[in-house]
């Protein structure tokens, strides 16, 4: 009866893997059909991504899904940082984290409109600008939470020893407790990244008529037919997504910093 057991749950574990994974398998094989997707199979090819590469629009989407992703991140962890700072100067914070759990807890389509509203109050266009302001406040409720739980783990120890020794404050910061936070950062501006370049429903309501990302792009050519470079273009992003997931999950490992 156990044996039985443990046969249904293999079973059920295979399948729920195949069905989320079938899928993607099914859209990289017809990346290489010489036929439109939906099609038969006929032929191997590399006509679509060589036409992928050709796309001018499609990079120039590409090109500003990562300023913005980039731009985000570097602003989230920026932000961190100097909000760790103010807590190992003996500021408290504890009290305030909840503002950015706030972010992971509404529904980013409120968040998206909010900021909407936001921005067409204080009179500031929509586009590039406005894209990275929205997934920076996106970004902040990733970073914030994790790198402060990281700082309460080190160990106070060492921050002492640096202050004994004759390091000022800053010193102490930026030479002992920075490099320990160093992983932890990593992980989390990998994560954020990710996050800010996969993102759609900000980038849709942030992004205004003058700037394009690359979910938006896709969007727009779904809309009048499925081409056969989406499926080039979402192995490609496959390939990129998949070396930044296991990265990141390597240094969460590593650093054991959930």
């Amino acid at each position: 009866m156990v044996k039985r057991g443990k046969i249904g749950s293999l079973i059920f574990v295979a399948a729920t893997y195949l069905f989320l994974y079938v899928p993607i398998i099914v859209l990289l094989v017809f990346s290489f059909n010489t036929e439109g997707f939906p099609s038969p199979w006929t032929e191997f090819t590399w006509k679509w991504y060589q036409e992928l590469f050709h796309a001018t629009h499609l990079w120039d989407a590409f090109s500003n899904s990562l300023i913005v992703a980039i731009s985000s991140t570097l602003i989230s962890l920026t932000m961190g940082v100097f909000l760790i700072f103010y807590a190992a100067q003996g500021g408290r914070i504890g009290r305030f984290l909840t503002l950015f759990y706030a972010n992971l807890v509404i529904p980013e389509t409120v968040l998206a409109v909010s900021l909407l509203g936001f921005f067409t109050l204080i009179s500031i266009p929509l586009g590039l600008v406005t894209l990275v302001l929205a997934h920076t406040v996106l970004g902040l409720g990733f970073v914030i939470p994790i790198v402060y739980a990281r700082f309460l783990e080190l160990d106070q120890r060492m921050t002492e020893a640096s202050l004994v020794l004759g390091a000022t404050p800053m010193q102490t910061f930026f030479k002992v407790t920075l490099p320990l936070l160093r992983p932890s950062l990593i992980a989390t501006g990998l994560l954020v990244f990710i996050i800010s370049f996969d993102d759609f429903i900000l980038s849709y309501f942030c992004a205004g008529s003058s700037a394009q990302t690359l979910s938006l792009y896709i969007l727009s050519m779904l809309r009048s037919g499925i081409s056969p470079i989406v499926n080039a273009l979402s192995a490609v992003l496959l390939v990129l997504s998949s070396a930044l997931v296991l990265l990141f999950f390597s240094l969460k490992t590593r650093t054991r910093i959930f």
